[in-house]
């Protein structure tokens, strides 16, 4: 076994988000971020240190993540390579946008998955950003059954120890139904306390 300190732990998958928002004027502006999960039913938090898109939704209270999917790994990596400050990120990458009917935050159309966020809470001093997921946007070209179908979306996760982003989307079993086999196997070994 090879042993790591705690700054080069690796935690996966790492989705790669896309936080869309407007500043004061209007203009809208994506940035990339890695560090970030569901933390609750219709709760995201995302950990981000101060930029362009923290100053927009500390004014706006809102902010929109689309999945950064294979189809958009360059224009997904530009977004966190490439400052907001002095230029239409959007515009530059040669995408395009609308703004979400439920909150005041840009929806970027080339991704096909974007959720529509309210701000829940944003401490400074730890840097994770909290919002309510108010509505999600699908497009139709993901969808199995009535629901996202991560095998067509196709979405990538940043590989922190090799630097790389990877596709997600293989399955490899049912949830809730594989294990039923052991559940259902001979008496279970009793382990003494």
């Amino acid at each position: 076994m090879v042993e790591f300190d705690s700054q080069n732990s690796i935690i996966c998958p790492l989705g790669v988000f896309v936080i869309g928002t407007y500043d004061e004027s209007g203009v809208p502006n994506a940035m990339t971020a890695a560090w970030g999960s569901q933390s609750d039913f219709g709760e995201i938090s995302i950990s981000l240190s101060k930029h362009k898109t923290t100053e927009n939704f500390e004014k706006t209270g809102a902010f929109t993540v689309a999945f950064a999917t294979a189809d958009t790994v360059k224009e997904s990596d530009y977004f966190g390579i490439e400052s907001g400050k002095n230029i239409n990120k959007i515009e530059k990458a040669g995408f395009h946008y609308r703004k979400s009917d439920k909150v005041n935050a840009p929806i970027i159309l080339e991704y096909p998955l974007t959720l529509e966020c309210k701000v829940r809470n944003w401490n400074t001093e730890t840097g994770i950003l909290t919002g309510e997921i108010v509505s999600s946007v699908a497009s139709e070209s993901i969808i199995t059954d009535g629901k996202v179908d991560l095998g067509k979306l196709r979405p990538i996760m940043y590989d922190s120890s090799m630097h790389l982003y990877r596709v997600i989307g293989e399955a490899v079993g049912h949830a809730y139904s594989e294990g039923i086999s052991i559940k259902n196997s001979g008496a279970a070994q009793k382990w003494d306390n």
